[in-house]
């Protein structure tokens, strides 16, 4: 490729214990009692594909993922063979858990804390008055978080079954051309699904251009992802004051996917 990879950068507030977290609640399991090699098979999954966006990995995922690996290794050995831990730490998993669970509680009061400052801001108080919420369309959406959004990557690229080398070759996309693509159709239809965005492509490399695209117009606060409900179809809808959406200047191809699910 002669042309400098374009890589979209984002701020990714959320870590690892946030992908652990998002792992187990998805497949409803119990944070007491995580079977540690399927969730090792998924963290790894995930994160091969945020390396396959070019996403910004800070070196606390890949810490986990060792720790993951290790707590895998040790469950794998005979309890003989096992290193010697302490008496209540028998379970190699138990550390692991203990960072959860903590971390689960502060989590949880600050999501409560940031939904009673989104319930004030639609709250207006008139001498005594009743409360009267102004937004009440909007309570029923919940922003989509970023591992919400590769996980729908994930089901559009295991969608893409067998390329024809033809396409593969012949067919030529880019960061820049998709996101004027959806900019286009959030001006004409301002909203529509995730699953019918990806409906008809054909090859991982449009799908990641496409992902890539819209990670960017979220980033720039012109589109943004919510759900119905949890685990529900994610929709795109044009972000609220955007009058018009206009696509950055970026002559840069985007990078092909390197690796396969």
């Amino acid at each position: 490729m002669t042309q400098e990879e374009y890589k979209v950068r984002l701020d990714v507030f959320e870590g690892p214990l946030d992908l652990l977290l998002y792992l187990i609640k998805k497949d409803e399991l119990d944070i007491y009692n995580i079977p540690i090699e399927r969730i090792t098979t998924q963290y790894v999954q995930y994160l091969d594909l945020m390396k396959m966006l070019d996403l910004n990995i800070a070196g606390e995922f890949l810490v986990m993922a060792a720790t993951l690996m290790m707590i895998k290794s040790r469950m794998l050995l005979p309890v003989e063979e096992r290193p010697e831990l302490e008496e209540e730490e028998e379970d190699p998993r138990w550390d692991l858990v203990r960072q959860l669970v903590e971390y689960k509680k502060f989590k949880d009061a600050a999501l409560h804390l940031e939904s009673l400052e989104a319930r004030r801001e639609d709250i207006f108080w008139r001498d005594g008055a009743e409360a009267v919420l102004t937004k009440e369309a909007d309570l029923a959406l919940r922003d989509v978080g970023l591992f919400d959004l590769i996980s729908a990557f994930n089901d559009a690229l295991k969608k893409i079954q067998n390329e024809e080398l033809r396409e593969i070759f012949a067919e030529h996309f880019t960061v820049a051309e998709k996101i004027e693509q959806l900019s286009d159709r959030l001006a004409r239809e301002r909203s529509f699904s995730l699953s019918d965005m990806f409906a008809a492509m054909r090859s991982r490399q449009e799908i990641a251009c496409t992902f890539l695209a819209l990670l960017e117009l979220i980033r720039l606060s012109q589109a943004r992802a919510v759900q119905r409900e949890t685990y529900g179809e994610i929709f795109i809808e044009r972000a609220e004051g955007v009058v018009e959406l206009v696509p950055p200047v970026v002559d840069q191809a985007a990078p092909e996917p390197r690796g396969k699910e």
